[in-house]
């Protein structure tokens, strides 16, 4: 039997694939176009639409474990519940879900709270699940790169509560540990909740530094009017998801973003290694670039 993973063309769902073939996986890739990215040997891809249930339906009948990640899109709760209820009715027991930080706490925030819904499922119905709950992604930050570099100006809005940013790499690995655990028992885990942050908290004045740092010139902290923040996302963007970031960076000014104590370090035990700092992530960016 395999494992299956939706999004695998995407920012996570790629490196989880990477991951998981490495590790000697059967992994099938669900993806709705074909040839899109190209994927390690052995790989098996497979076609379909988290919308279509005829061709999820198809996808999870030959697989052990499912490793589901929906795209913050308006129908992102449905995709979701269906996936989960295929799944269910597949027989499938080895569950890992990619959540965010604080879903319980973002109430007013559609994609915080679309997760929570879908959380809240996982645990009422009792399926056997690892739910990952990631901080904002380092690699959020190549969208607006070109504005530092080009301006001076970190432009998030992300205030000076403190933000846990995690790299996405660390997040791939994390979600490939709990997919192989739990995809070579012989029989289902219990449910699991794993806040993923990083090594250190950030702030707008704080990231702004690093950013000088390495740029060798000064970048400044854009401030945190959310209201202008919308307005330059919709402006290359749907405004629903412009509205939907106005919200998030709002409820980051209030009330941060960042783990539990300890539990970075849990994470580190789990890797066996440090995990990544956003001042090596904005020096491999800057060479890149």
């Amino acid at each position: 039997m395999s494992i299956l993973v939706t999004g695998a063309t995407g920012t996570i769902g790629s490196l989880v694939v990477q991951g998981l073939a490495a590790a000697g996986a059967q992994v099938n890739a669900f993806v709705r176009t074909p040839g899109k990215r190209s994927f390690p040997a052995g790989v098996t891809e497979v076609v379909g639409d988290l919308t279509d249930v005829a061709s999820l339906r198809a996808a999870l009948s030959s697989v052990r474990t499912l490793f589901l990640l929906n795209a913050v899109t308006p129908d992102e709760v449905t995709q979701a519940l269906v996936a989960l209820n295929l799944a269910r009715e597949a027989g499938i027991e080895r569950v890992v879900y990619l959540s965010v930080i604080h879903a319980d706490q973002f109430t007013n925030v559609p994609h915080f709270t679309g997760k929570y819904t879908v959380e809240r499922m996982i645990g009422s119905l009792d399926i056997p699940a690892t739910v990952l709950r990631p901080a904002y992604f380092m690699q959020n930050e190549r969208m607006v790169q070109q504005t530092i570099q080009n301006y001076g100006v970190y432009p998030m809005p992300i205030g000076s509560t403190g933000v846990a940013m995690i790299d996405a790499r660390d997040i791939a690995d994390i979600a490939v540990a709990e997919l192989l655990r739990r995809d070579r028992e012989l029989a289902p885990s219990p449910h699991v909740t794993l806040e993923l942050v990083g090594p250190e908290r950030l702030t707008g004045e704080s990231v702004a530094k690093i950013w000088s740092a390495a740029l060798g010139r000064e970048v400044t902290y854009g401030g945190d009017d959310v209201v202008a923040f919308e307005g330059q996302m919709a402006s290359f963007g749907p405004s629903w998801l412009a509205y939907d970031m106005r919200l998030m960076m709002a409820g980051i000014q209030k009330f941060g973003m960042h783990g539990a104590h300890g539990a970075a370090g849990r994470l580190q035990a789990m890797l066996g290694r440090p995990l990544r700092k956003y001042t090596d992530f904005v020096n491999e960016a800057i060479a890149a670039s």
